[in-house]
């Protein structure tokens, strides 16, 4: 694999040309664009560049909206909802999640319902964005059958990620971002075309058989994480962000999908926690020790601290160069 360095700016405008060249509007752009650059310099290259030619496909086939215009609503004080218009779920973030973390703020807690957006991206922007608020918070989506529940060979459920944040006063929040299956498609799609196995575990071939060969897991089925325990989440996380937000599970979002390698419209659940008012005030200094000891484990590394490491470099990425070739002959 050869890689050609590109600097954060040219990934942003990159992204943003390529969206607007397949019909999005400058906030539907810009929005994605965003996300693509930050996946990029926090070194998540599967939510990266590498995510672009599904965006502009879903923007060519007319499946997803690039005018779209979310719209946010309150049901209650604390519980919000936001139409997505069937656009890219980033728009619809940067029009919902300060009206969440107002909300949360205010009450103590706020939940928020997304429908008909279409998510690519990584988990853990949302979930960052309101802990920089103080507030703790956690995001699910679901998305196509490409993982077996455990004990099956046939897939039901999506890699239907979870993400968590944690705030923490004289630090950046503590987050995780983690799919339910054993390893999240985008990875192993980047696994397949760099030549890499995959661990045993991570999925099924065709036929049924356990394989470490990227290409032929895409072929079968991804498994889910720890077994049952894994399992078990992923069917929490299809039912939070399908059914409890008014949208679909996994195996109908692809029954309605036009398959043109974009993502499928689906929901996203959201919910934020004020611990000052949860806990009375006095939450930090417990949390604050905890999380203390566990960095001092031997061996341990704290959730998102590479990914914070790689923001303190500025400089430019290294891009696949082939990937980098046909986002640039796109736009000639």
């Amino acid at each position: 694999m050869t890689t050609k360095p590109l600097s954060l700016e040219d990934i942003f405008l990159l992204a943003r040309n390529a969206m607007l060249n397949a019909g999005a509007n400058e906030e539907n752009a810009d929005a994605i664009a965003d996300t693509v650059m930050q996946a990029e310099r926090d070194g998540s290259h599967s939510h990266g560049l590498f995510r672009v030619p599904g965006y502009v496909a879903s923007l060519v086939s007319g499946k997803v909206n690039g005018n779209a215009n979310p719209k946010i609503q309150s049901r209650t004080p604390v519980a919000l909802h936001c139409d997505g218009d069937h656009g890219y779920a980033p728009v619809a973030h940067r029009r919902s999640l300060h009206v969440l973390a107002d909300a949360a703020v205010d009450n103590g807690i706020s939940v928020l319902s997304i429908d008909r957006i279409h998510h690519f991206a990584a988990l853990w922007p949302e979930v960052e964005t309101l802990a920089k608020r103080g507030l703790v918070a956690i995001a699910c989506v679901s998305y196509t059958p490409n993982v077996a529940p455990f004990g099956a060979k046939q897939p039901l459920y999506g890699t239907n990620p979870l993400s968590f944040a944690w705030p923490r006063p004289d630090a950046p929040p503590l987050v995780f971002d983690m799919a339910t299956a054993a390893m999240a498609m985008g990875d192993i799609q980047i696994a397949a075309r760099d030549g890499r196995s995959v661990p045993i575990g991570t999925g099924l071939d065709a036929r049924g058989h356990a394989t470490t060969d990227p290409s032929e897991i895409i072929k079968g089925v991804l498994l889910p994480f720890g077994g049952y325990k894994g399992s078990h989440i992923a069917m929490m996380v299809e039912l939070l962000a399908g059914p409890l937000v008014g949208e679909t599970v996994s195996f109908v979002s692809k029954e309605r999908d036009n398959g043109d390698g974009g993502p499928p419209q689906g929901g996203q659940f959201v919910i934020a926690m004020n611990p000052e008012i949860l806990s009375g005030g006095n939450w930090i200094e417990q949390s604050e020790g905890f999380i203390s000891r566990l960095s001092k484990m031997d061996g341990v590394r704290l959730p998102a601290e590479r990914r914070y490491l790689n923001r303190k470099n500025t400089g430019p990425r290294q891009v696949n160069s082939d990937l980098l070739e046909q986002l640039q002959s796109k736009l000639k």
